[in-house]
């Protein structure tokens, strides 16, 4: 009888039984006994697993399924999913294994929150943002996806301590530029607060703590104000026969740093600022709240905005008004109703937790944005270029701008007349010149602000210019015009290449349509392009000289040896591919070898000049776009090459002798030796040999390194 005591010590068992109590609230029988299942499944896949503080890994997996039942009341499938969220990422089992097992709908989602990470990419950023780019894709599909995600993410931002210092700040970093504002585009407003919050408190610790003491210090004052405000609300509603809850809000310690930075203020200059949040019964209530309001306390100018009529596009509703309150301090009051507070508190998330209570209106919403945004993006998009124009998408502050005819369109914070088009169509943005706004002409990169009426002004001539993009803030009108210039410098690069290519062949009397089409097939195989348009775009974008094409193009042979420059070297056969015809010589300044990364410069007077890809020259005739063209070392190679080696040696009798010998009985000649630097014990020497490649140079290297008479060796670079 021990045993099992002793399982249930367990802190898993201790979190599935919570979970368990907290599911059996809402669900049947049946669906406890398959949260029960799919807990014995991970907690045997995660059963080697554990956290950096120590802990089983499945107990996070566990919590986050606690958060989606107890703040989200989840369904079954969702609760399933959280459980199994980690189980194709970080363990053998497969997708297809979880679906033979649990069903085709939480494989789904279980595969909309996993990582990629089998990526043929450049970076780490670039793997992240494609893995973003697929969790947006499947929450396109089902919104459940992002639910599991960001209580994924608040799990793993309450347990951060245990990371080292720098990825903890990338990992806070991360959430505050992408899952905070996922979550406030999605209404869900205390699940941003908090990730605000513990990300602030993971990036600057000392700041946090600073404010976090300054609000408790000013919180005793502060309460009589606020109890003398609210009193007098109250009072004030009671009078007018209306039946409404009254409580004073404290600003957020993120939202008070954010502000103070932005606006340059100090801490008390943001802290004076009260907030009173009224909920009323019915949206005409709210209306009667704020003229009530207003009669009790003068409105600032300027600082009132109706979120009910116009609501914000994650479905938050409220009015907003901002009033001169007692001793002359200001008091930011929010009217609402019930049904838009649990909204605006939960967002999407309301769904599932007042399913009976409220519309869908949140939901229909979340739906209806990531549709559209994924409208936008449709085309050629890298994935860093998909995480920038998400950015941009989830950090609107809106503004609300008329058409001619009346119809309202909705733009962010800093849109201009060019974003409005873009807006309105994707050829009207293309098209457009110019627009009115309020009847008068302004160029495209005019500023709107609310209530103004705006009108496109067109012509058949205007097309999208790179410009453009510097003026633009809505993620639609960016892509529109990176697409239509990527099409654009593709076509143009084509026609481009075209007749660069044309004139090279002119020179050597041939021409495309000569060409035999089975020798050109095999050429451009050969080349590694899959058909003659993306040969000639890139000779027209500048990555394949015309010149090295037409050469190869017009040579009947795989390829053609060419003798180096004589004041290279002599005698000796250099074979580089794409060179076929043409006058190479190496670059003394780096001297490459064969098996070095290697890159071509034309020099009017020795054809083209090889450097080493590392070489400081060769980074700068790149910087100042001399004309160059990567080059390569063809397998046939042969012959004798010079390189430089950096010797230090002890000053001793019979140093040189040992290193000579080595040198010699490695199969290597010393061309050349020179004393750079000398002091009385040791002497740094340039010593230059020849060497077949990069093998024999390593070889040689490694026998002279355990020379005892060897302190420090190293090939010279320029």
């Amino acid at each position: 009888m021990a045993e099992p005591a002793r399982q249930l010590e367990r802190p898993q068992d201790a979190l599935a039984a919570e979970l368990i109590e907290a599911v059996a609230g809402y669900c049947t029988q049946d669906q406890l006994d398959a949260v029960r299942q799919a807990y014995v499944f991970a907690d045997m896949a995660h059963a080697d697993q554990y956290r950096l503080s120590g802990e089983p890994y499945i107990c996070h997996p566990l919590s986050v399924a606690l958060i989606l039942a107890r703040e989200m009341r989840m369904d079954v499938h969702g609760i399933i999913a959280a459980i199994l969220h980690d189980v194709v990422e970080d363990t053998p089992f497969t997708k297809e294994q979880l679906e033979e097992s649990f069903g085709s709908e939480v494989a789904e989602l279980v595969d909309g929150v996993t990582k990629l990470t089998q990526l043929d990419t450049k970076s780490k950023q670039e793997v992240q943002a494609e893995s973003l780019r697929k969790m947006i894709l499947a929450m396109a599909r089902d919104l459940r996806v992002i639910l599991v995600k960001l209580a994924d993410r608040l799990h793993n931002m309450r347990t951060l301590g245990p990371m080292a210092p720098a990825r903890r700040r990338r990992f806070a970093r991360e959430t505050l530029d992408i899952y905070a504002p996922l979550a406030n585009r999605l209404g869900m407003h205390r699940m941003r607060l908090e990730l605000e919050d513990l990300s602030m408190q993971a990036m600057y610790p000392m700041r946090h703590r600073v404010i976090t003491q300054a609000v408790r210090r000013s919180r005793g004052n502060r309460k009589e104000v606020i109890v003398t405000i609210e009193r007098a609300i109250r009072q004030r509603l009671a009078e007018a026969g209306l039946e409404c809850e009254v409580a004073g809000r404290e600003k957020h310690v993120y939202s008070i740093y954010k502000k103070m930075r932005a606006k340059g203020l100090t801490f008390n200059q943001v802290y004076d600022v009260y907030a009173v949040r009224v909920v009323t019964s019915s949206v005409e209530e709210c209306y009667q709240v704020l003229g009530v309001m207003h009669g009790l306390f003068k409105p600032v100018p300027g600082r009132f905005k109706d979120y009910i009529a116009l609501p914000k596009d994650n479905g938050y509703q409220s009015l907003h008004t901002v009033l001169v309150g007692p001793y002359g301090l200001a008091v930011e009051l929010q009217i609402r109703t019930r049904d838009m507070h649990r909204v605006a508190e939960n967002g999407i998330a309301a769904h599932w937790l007042y399913k009976k209570e409220i519309d869908d209106s949140a939901k229909t919403r979340a739906y209806a944005w990531i549709k559209e945004f994924l409208e936008h993006q449709q085309g050629e998009s890298g994935s860093l270029e998909f995480l920038e124009n998400l950015k941009v998408d989830l950090f609107p502050s809106e503004i609300y701008v008329f058409t001619p005819k009346g119809d309202i369109v909705k733009l962010p914070q800093g849109a201009t007349a060019l974003d409005f088009a873009y807006a309105v169509h994707t050829e009207l943005g293309n098209s457009c010149v110019a627009a009115r706004v309020n009847g008068y002409l302004s160029p495209l990169h005019s500023v709107l602000a609310n209530g103004d009426t705006v009108e496109a002004v067109t012509n058949e001539w205007s097309r999208p210019s790179p410009a453009w993009l510097n003026y633009v803030v809505t993620a639609k009108a960016r892509t529109a015009i990176r697409t239509y210039l990527r099409n654009l410098k593709s076509r143009e690069a084509i026609k481009l290449g075209q007749r660069m290519l044309e004139a090279e062949l002119r020179k050597l009397d041939q021409s495309l349509e000569r060409i035999p089409e089975d020798r050109l097939q095999a050429k451009l195989k050969a080349m590694e392009c899959g058909e003659l348009n993306v040969l000639l775009e890139q000779i027209g974008l500048g990555n394949r000289l015309a010149m090295l094409v037409a050469r190869q193009l017009a040579a009947e042979g795989e390829g053609v040896d060419v003798t180096l420059d004589d004041e290279n070297q002599s005698g000796s056969p250099l074979i580089i591919r794409g060179t076929e015809g043409m006058v190479i010589s190496l670059a003394r300044c780096c001297r490459p070898i064969p098996g070095d990364e290697i890159v071509g410069f034309f020099n009017p007077g020795k054809g083209l000049v090889v450097h080493r890809g590392c070489c400081h020259n060769a980074l700068e005739f790149q910087k100042k776009h001399i004309t160059w063209v990567p080059a390569e070392w063809d397998g046939r190679v042969d012959g004798e090459f010079s390189v430089d080696l950096r010797v230090v040696l002890l000053d001793r009798r019979g140093t040189l002798a040992k290193v000579a010998s080595t040198i010699a009985e490695e199969g290597a000649n010393i061309e050349n030796f020179q004393v750079t630097q000398q002091d009385s014990h040791t002497s740094t020497d340039l010593i230059t040999l020849t060497v077949r490649d990069r093998v024999h140079l390593a070889r040689i290297i490694r026998r002279l390194r355990i020379l005892p008479v060897v302190l420090r060796i190293q090939r010279a670079r320029a």
